[in-house]
């Protein structure tokens, strides 16, 4: 019994050690990753696209996608991957047959289901799933305007700082790209792709207007005005900046005291539903039990 116990043991610490050697990437490995960031991602997409785009073409816009706003709801998402559109409408197409066919099933395999009711849940199913692809490129597109808006203020203070340092506004940029990639991913992918519509030869005016469409934030559009005002009157960068810095903060305060003041009437629903009971139970629940053993008897001896 022995030998069976160490025998297990050691192969189950093998089968261990195994796993983890096989789930943890080597240093190797690991630069190889880095050199080539897209390849899992691309054969993923290769997969869903085989799989998806032939029903594409059925939902697909045929003015073609760059032409049409679904194309800038893309970049306030953060999608830039040339097949998402096509993968958007496959799923679009997709989604909705699935969904009817899952209810219908479901429908099917309950006895209780009247026959006018197999025709009328698998439609709004249908409905459902064909606004569900809207409905989360919406909130993606939500989830990073806001993270955007919440950090652009520190962006805003780190080239305050670059220019007075002595940097120009392009080199600033840069700079605070850089730096600003520690805090948001998505502020600091905006700001990158900035600086390469100004390494390109487009226009510093219109680099800054095509920022503020991406991201869709209105203190974006502010910023890019001011600067664009500053270059065209030639007053200082660092002033404008100075003051455009102070009011982001200070609207970054306002919107935190507003969500806080949001908080106790968002509270009270829980309170009253989940907690309020709960206490009532426990406050009164004794003396409702002493009531009962008193009261009892008496109301059995009149009977």
């Amino acid at each position: 019994m022995l030998i069976i116990a160490l025998l297990t043991f050691t192969a189950l610490m093998l089968a261990a050690g195994a796993l983890f050697f096989w789930l943890t990437p080597t240093a190797t490995a690991q630069r190889l990753q880095a050199l080539s960031p897209a390849s899992g991602q691309s054969h993923w997409t290769e997969t869903a696209i085989k799989l998806v785009g032939p029903f594409a073409q059925l939902s697909s816009p045929t003015e073609g996608v760059d032409a049409t706003p679904l194309r800038l709801r893309f970049l306030n998402a953060g999608i830039r991957n040339e097949h998402a559109p096509l993968l958007y409408f496959g799923i679009k197409t997709l989604l909705p047959l699935v969904m009817a066919f899952a209810v219908y099933s479901l429908m099917r395999a309950s006895s209780t289901t009247e026959s006018s009711q197999l025709l009328l849940f698998p439609l709004a199913a249908a409905l459902v799933a064909c606004y569900l692809p809207n409905l989360v490129l919406r909130w993606l597109a939500k989830q990073r305007k806001r993270e955007i808006f919440e950090n652009f203020p520190d962006a805003a203070d780190l080239m305050l700082v670059c220019v007075e340092a002595g940097l120009g506004l392009d080199a600033a940029l840069g700079k605070v790209t850089d730096e600003i990639r520690i805090k948001s991913e998505a502020l600091a992918e905006e700001l990158h792709w900035t600086n390469l519509e100004i390494r390109a030869g487009s226009t510093r005016e219109k680099s800054l207007r095509n920022l503020a469409a991406r991201t869709r934030v209105d203190e974006i559009y502010t910023f890019a005005a001011m600067l664009t005002q500053a270059d065209r009157f030639g007053t200082s960068i660092g002033d404008s900046l100075r003051v455009f810095s102070e009011d982001l903060r200070h609207k970054r305060q306002i919107r935190a005291e507003e969500l806080a003041a949001k908080i106790p009437t968002k509270m009270l629903f829980p309170l009253v539903t989940c907690i309020f009971p709960a206490i009532v139970m426990v406050v009164l629940g004794p003396a409702i039990i002493q009531i009962v053993r008193m009261v009892g008897p008496m109301f059995a001896g009149t009977s």
